[in-house]
């Protein structure tokens, strides 16, 4: 209860939905949790997803142009 006294953290105010409050409220009463744990967990995840290396990223997005036409070397060249 007292970890974030101790935890190198910045205090941010966010606007949640009353849906999304209620959902909130549901789970860390259920999980026994605090509304900052649930959050900060949340943001790990949604920020963790959205460091991709760059060879999954590539295998993700091969092949989604495949009506892409390359001009050749001679258009190129012609600039």
């Amino acid at each position: 209860m007292y970890t974030a006294l101790y935890m190198a953290s910045r205090r941010t105010q966010i606007y949640l939905t009353v849906e999304q409050r209620r959902r909130l409220d549901e789970r860390r009463r259920r999980e026994k949790r605090t509304l900052a744990e649930l959050v900060r967990e949340a943001v790990d995840g949604y920020l963790a997803d959205r460091s991709a290396d760059a060879a999954t990223a590539l295998s993700s997005t091969f092949g989604a142009l495949p009506e892409l036409r390359v001009p050749s070397r001679d258009e190129w060249d012609r600039g």
